[in-house]
């Protein structure tokens, strides 16, 4: 029998590229990783939902769009500044043991770019 689950799910209309090949003023990507870190913390806060401090936690991060990113580490990269958002909203840090990473995409119809987080834990036994 698996535990029982409780997940959050929000989504970014943001556009995840991939920094590691993108050729842009060091201040754009600044401007852009802020953004996303801040969005992600602001919707994540807006769920008055948390998972308990101390326990396992799984975050999903899908990228939607057109086209794939190279999944082996411009997807990765791509979502850091998201993904430190989620931290934030944790309040622990993006390398902490208790976080398990995934990052996956799918594709979307021409022109829609979306970013997806979400967050799961085991239900507390009496909640």
């Amino acid at each position: 029998m698996t535990p029982a689950t409780e997940m959050i799910c929000v989504r970014m209309p943001i556009k995840i590229v991939s920094i590691l090949n993108t050729r842009e003023h060091h201040m754009a990507r600044h401007r852009r990783a802020k953004a996303h870190r801040s969005l992600a913390y602001t919707l994540l806060r807006g769920t008055l939902r948390k998972p308990p401090a101390g326990e396992p936690v799984e975050i999903l991060l899908t990228r939607i769009a057109q086209r794939e990113l190279d999944g082996h580490d411009n997807l990765t990269a791509g979502f850091k500044a998201a993904a430190d958002g989620v931290a934030d909203w944790l309040g622990i840090d993006d390398s902490n043991p208790l976080l398990t990473w995934r990052y996956v995409q799918r594709r979307g119809p021409p022109k829609q770019y979306e970013a997806e987080i979400v967050v799961k834990w085991a239900l507390q036994a009496g909640t």
